[in-house]
């Protein structure tokens, strides 16, 4: 195969899929196996963008091909969006482009970009599309420290002055997956400092803008000073709005990237499914209770975890953002690394986790919890989870 399919050859085994065959194995066997893995939302997406799903899906003339680039009224729509949220501008001609979903978005833009050779940063640990992107690509991956007790400015200035050629791109996404960091304004102020002064072309991945908790309020990568000029900002309604599933995403910022997504995609794809692109003009001009409703659930579960674990002597900091929970390994199961704990887990305590090895080697001595599951099922979790401890 590696002869034939040669972009395989630089793509490793997915380290999930071990974790998951030995919690499908235990599942046949009986055994009732708490999925806290996947980040995939449990939550059903709001009756009223349903509802105008399948009003619009009614209509024949929705059932054609659409635009690549997102029908007009839904560019309008996150325009306004940007707008009344961070009191960014945007023209949704040339500053703002529909996506299916963040990933494919994300990995276009990669794919049009680079060079095979070029230099890409990307934090590590980090959601794995980030730095496989660019290896699909043809580029080279640098992994910039990010995690409890790193600095990630600190870092990235080792690795630009270690680096030749010098990188030509850095993916960030804030908050973070994994390690659920948060930062604020003054940091995406550096980054654009920096983007500048190095040449560099900054890509924002904003999945988790709304998924935060305890006061913290999420800045977008488009309200510092300058950042159309080096980047743009990725978002996802999948967490926001409940809407996995729907493969809906934006990319929004500067003219010449979002002008080079749309130029590939109108080789690639014919858009989204018009009637999901009307249901999400609905949910961007909509109420927003029910994105408050969805944070409050992850909240109440964010809540449930932390305590039983850190009740449980597994010490966690509460996350201010994401829907996850990173948790470094306890000390006297640490040397399994990652993935072994998390096998241990599964056997051990019928739960079933992220190892943090899959979101890069920095994140081996971690596992990633996913907030999916109700507080009395978590409740249960932990209650495997003590036995071991």
């Amino acid at each position: 195969m590696s002869s034939r399919f040669s972009r395989l050859d630089r793509l490793p085994p997915y380290v999930f899929a071990t974790v998951n065959q030995i919690k499908m194995q235990a599942r046949r066997e009986g055994q009732d196996i708490i999925d806290l893995g996947m980040g995939n939302p449990d939550l059903g997406t709001p009756a009223h963008i349903v509802d105008k799903l399948v009003e619009a899906a009614r209509k024949p003339h929705n059932h054609r091909y659409s635009a690549s680039m997102g029908i007009t009224k839904l560019r309008l729509a996150i325009a306004k969006w940007y707008k009344r949220r961070f009191d960014v501008d945007l023209d949704p001609d040339s500053e703002a482009i529909v996506t299916i979903g963040v990933k494919e978005g994300l990995s276009h833009l990669v794919l049009v970009s680079i060079r095979p050779g070029d230099v890409v940063f990307t934090p590590n640990p980090t959601y794995p599309i980030h730095p496989f992107s660019a290896i699909i690509a043809g580029g080279d991956v640098r992994g910039i420290p990010v995690g409890p007790g790193q600095d990630f400015f600190e870092n990235l200035m080792t690795a630009t002055k270690q680096t030749w050629p010098r990188p030509k791109m850095l993916i960030i996404s804030y908050p973070h997956n994994p390690t659920t960091e948060v930062v604020s304004l003054d940091f995406f102020q550096k980054v654009v400092d920096y983007a500048k002064e190095n040449h560099i072309l900054v890509i924002h991945d904003f999945a988790y803008a709304d998924l935060v908790f305890d006061g913290y309020q999420a800045p977008s990568f488009l309200q510092a000073k300058g950042a159309k000029d080096v980047g743009v900002e990725f978002f996802s309604l999948s967490k926001s709005y409940s809407m996995a599933g729907w493969r809906m995403g934006f990319c929004c910022g500067n003219p010449e990237a979002v002008a080079a997504l749309k130029r590939i995609k109108s080789y690639l794809d014919y858009g989204v499914f018009q009637p999901i692109q009307i249901a999400s003009i609905i949910a961007l001009n909509g109420p927003e209770d029910c994105v408050k409703d969805i944070r409050a659930v992850y909240k109440e579960r964010r809540d449930a975890l932390v305590r039983g674990l850190n009740r449980a002597g597994w010490k966690i900091v509460k996350p201010k953002g994401t829907m996850f929970v990173w948790g470094r390994i306890p000390e006297k199961h640490r040397k399994m690394g990652s993935v072994e704990f998390s096998k241990f887990l599964i056997r051990e305590a019928q739960v079933a986790v992220s190892p943090g090895l899959g979101f890069g080697e920095y994140g081996d001595e971690f596992v990633r919890f996913a907030l999916i599951e109700n507080p009395m099922r978590i409740n249960q979790a932990v209650r495997g989870i003590r036995k071991i401890m």
